[in-house]
Formats: C-alpha cells, sequence, structure tokens
C-alpha cells in the first residue's frame, strides 16, 4: 500500500521549502528587534500583524516567532538566575534538543495552529478563502489549556485570504483575547483590512530586500540560478525572495522574454504569435504560471508607465528588448497616465477572471487586445 502524499499547503511555495525550515531571516532586523524587545519587557500585545510585499519573509519570521515563544520561558514569569537568563534576548534563537521542535515541525504541536487556505482534494486546488467555519474553530483551540500553562500561538496566513465573515468572527475574539495566547496575521495589504480589525493588532512592517539578499535566500532555499538568468530574475523579483523563487521554478525569465517579445509587435499585434501564447496557459495544471503572468503583466505595464517619469534602473540594460519596449512605448506624461490605467483595468480584470475561474486563454487576448487597443490610440 502506497504511502499517501500530503497534501500541498496554500502558505508554501512549490518546489520550495516550507517557511519554517528556513535556518535564517534576511533583511528583517528592525522587525525581529522590535518584539524581542516587547518580550524583553514582558509586554507582548496579544495580535501582531506582519505587514508588506509578498515574499519579503513574512512567514518566516512567524514561525521564527512561534518557535520561539513555544520553546523560551517568559523573561517575566520566573524569578532568581532562570528568569535572568531570558532577560535581554537578542536574538529568535530556538534550543535544538527542544522537545516541541519536532512536533512544530510535524504540525502536531497542541500549542499552535496554523489557520490557512485548505486544499480541495476533489477540485485539486486551494479554497479560495479562508472561512467564518475555518476562523470559529480558533475557539475549540482557545478552549484547551497548554498543559505547562505556557503560549499558545496562532498564525494566520494570510488574513486578506479571510471572508468578512471571518475578519469579524476574529474581531470578536481579539476584543476578549484568551490569556498568554498571541495571535500572527501575515498581510501583503494590510489597507484592504478591517480597520477596526488592524486597530486591535501591534504592527510589524516588514520590507522589500536588498538583490544581495534576494541571492543569499535562494541559496538557502538551495535554489540556483545560471549566470544568465540571476540578473533578470533578481531585477524581477523587485526586492522578493518569494518571487525570484517563482520566477526560477516556473521558469519566468523565458515567460517573460515571450511577453516582452509579443508586445514588442505593438502597436500591430502579432496575434497569432498572442493567441499561441495564451493557449500555452489552457488547463488547471499551468494555474501557477498563470498567477505568474499576471504578475509580469503587471510589472510590464507598470515599468512602461514610469518609464518617461523616473530615472531609468541603474541595473537595468537599456540595450535590453524590454528596456526598448517601455520606452517605445512610452510617448511622455499623457501616455504615462493612460499606460496606468490600462495596468489598473487589465489587473483588475485578470484578478477578477480567476476568482471566478473565467478561461486564462480568454482572458490573457482579451489582455493583449486591451494593450494594442491603447498602443495604436497613441
Amino acid at each position: 500500500m502506497k504511502d499517501l502524499e500530503p497534501l500541498p499547503l496554500s502558505d508554501q511555495i512549490s518546489g520550495a521549502p516550507h517557511p519554517s525550515e528556513a535556518i535564517e531571516i534576511f533583511g528583517q532586523d528592525s522587525a525581529q528587534q522590535q518584539f524581542l524587545e516587547a518580550f524583553d519587557r514582558g509586554r507582548l500585545h496579544h495580535a501582531w500583524l506582519l505587514s508588506g510585499p509578498r515574499g519579503i519573509g513574512k512567514a518566516t519570521l512567524v514561525w521564527k516567532i512561534a518557535k520561539f515563544l513555544l520553546t523560551t520561558p517568559d523573561p517575566l514569569a520566573h524569578d532568581g538566575l532562570f528568569g535572568a537568563m531570558c532577560q535581554n534576548v537578542s536574538k529568535l534563537e530556538t534550543p535544538p534538543d527542544h522537545p516541541a521542535l519536532p512536533r512544530i515541525m510535524a504540525g502536531s504541536e497542541p500549542t499552535l495552529y496554523v489557520l490557512r487556505r485548505s486544499y480541495d482534494e476533489k477540485r485539486k486546488r486551494f479554497k479560495q478563502n479562508i472561512t467564518v467555519d475555518d476562523v470559529r474553530s480558533l475557539k475549540s483551540f482557545f478552549g484547551l489549556s497548554a498543559a505547562d500553562g505556557g503560549a499558545r500561538v496562532v498564525i494566520i496566513d494570510a488574513a486578506d485570504d479571510m471572508t468578512g465573515s471571518a475578519a469579524n468572527a476574529l474581531l470578536k475574539m481579539l476584543e476578549e483575547p484568551p490569556k498568554n495566547a498571541f495571535l500572527f496575521l501575515i498581510s501583503h495589504q494590510p489597507a484592504a483590512l478591517l480597520p477596526t480589525l488592524r486597530s486591535r493588532c501591534r504592527e510589524l512592517r516588514l520590507f522589500a530586500l536588498s538583490q544581495d539578499m534576494v541571492q543569499q535566500a535562494l541559496t538557502q532555499a538551495k535554489i540556483h540560478l545560471s549566470e544568465e538568468q540571476s540578473p533578470l530574475i533578481t531585477r524581477l523579483s523587485a526586492g522578493s525572495a518569494g518571487q525570484a523563487i517563482r520566477l526560477a521554478q516556473l521558469d519566468g525569465d523565458a515567460l517573460y522574454s515571450a511577453l516582452i517579445s509579443t508586445l514588442h509587435t505593438l502597436p500591430n499585434l502579432n496575434q497569432s504569435t498572442a493567441l499561441k501564447l495564451a493557449e500555452s496557459f489552457a488547463g488547471q495544471a499551468n494555474s501557477e504560471r498563470f498567477d505568474l503572468l499576471i504578475d509580469l503583466i503587471d510589472y510590464i505595464l507598470g515599468q512602461t508607465a514610469k518609464t518617461s517619469l523616473i530615472p531609468p534602473d541603474p541595473d537595468a540594460d537599456p540595450t535590453a528588448l524590454d528596456q526598448k519596449l517601455f520606452t517605445k512605448l512610452n510617448k511622455g506624461s499623457i501616455s504615462a497616465r493612460k499606460w496606468a490605467l490600462v495596468q489598473q483595468d487589465i489587473s483588475q480584470r485578470m484578478l477578477h477572471g480567476k476568482a471566478v475561474n473565467l478561461d486564462p486563454v480568454t482572458l490573457i487576448l482579451d489582455m493583449f487586445f486591451k494593450i494594442e487597443k491603447c498602443a495604436a490610440a497613441l
């Protein structure tokens, strides 16, 4: 009898290690220190909101914090030498031989609860939202007391995925937080969360990584780029290690080049080339590639809109085909505004179409035709 394969996790990039496995976190020293200072003072807020772009280390930091809290005594809960040893903690370090660690990594630690989008085995895809029933399941978790009276930790990855009803249910829990329980909400777009939910949390803001740090994160994830791939993928990642991993795993550099080549036929779009590219996204198996295409188109249109308004990217080769395309399509401030509007419109249409399961081939062709219409009008 074959062993059952573990189900995919919505908080893990396919083909990459889970954030809980990361040894180092790069570029987020300020957020770590803010948390440790609160810990040292014995003033840990019961709810934390970790905000910032996707793929910059929010989940990695949350998992390091969770391990730390579940393996480190409260600095104010003990007297004498043991209590003193816990003061002035400078790093989120975890005793490597602590008995809770294997349980945390196996997902069986009773004092840790992870709320994420579940996987629909029948449809072979993740559910689109964290539902109100998912959030209500926290009540039974909080109803259990930690055996040693220690901390209980909840990770919500991502809070952006909660439905309105789920967010309201969570808000009620935050109004009367259980004793010694800590909730960590990860958000890529905190402005879209309920204002009352945000106000109940202490926010830790994380920021985009430098290109060197992106490279270090890729090395830690055992993702190796060729000398040809590295400059483009690092630049396209925009400081997101997670995005760099997606680009590497899904041949994002080749997809980007195909998009640039197709758009270079503007203002008279080569429709056969566009159709061939669009048809390569047919089927559920190309769902992740389609997500990446949405990101890359958003990047291309954003760069096109900005070309005449900001200095050129110092890391970009001005003779490269993409840079020539941006210059070709942007003829000044008026065209910049038009491209910005097209970017917004296409982004909304693509995301909505994906949410309601419209045919990706149709969505991509519609996208190309809208771009062609704008280019022809300039």
